[in-house]
């Protein structure tokens, strides 16, 4: 099952340069990294990134996190995956840019958008 990290640009080149992604100041200050499933993107994005016109989207194997991976109720009562850990890049699938349209909308890459 894919998972998703939202997380600006220059952040995820220093994983890719480490070969590890730690997380961003929030996923440290919580404790676990922040994931989305593909339905709570667009959520995600609007509550957390709204001002943030560099992000990435990193799409992750969440099977191959293992019993690190923890759902857990978040937003409204959903629930969410969250790493208790630092993130391995050999469990991420792809990534890529996420845009914005003409309207502010954000548009997420494909196979997604």
């Amino acid at each position: 099952m894919l998972i998703f990290k939202i997380c600006h640009h220059d952040e995820w080149k220093d994983a890719e340069r480490a070969g590890v992604y730690h997380g961003t100041a929030k996923d440290r200050a919580d404790g676990f990294l922040h994931f989305s499933t593909s339905e709570q993107l667009i959520g995600t994005l609007t509550k957390w990134y709204a001002d943030a016109d560099d992000l990435v989207l990193v799409a992750v194997d969440g099977d191959a996190l293992g019993d690190a991976l923890k759902w857990e109720k978040s937003r409204d009562g959903a629930l969410f995956p969250h790493l208790y850990g630092r993130l391995p890049l050999s469990a991420v699938k792809w990534t890529g840019e996420i845009g914005r349209e003409t309207e502010g909308r954000f548009t997420l890459p494909s196979p997604l958008g």
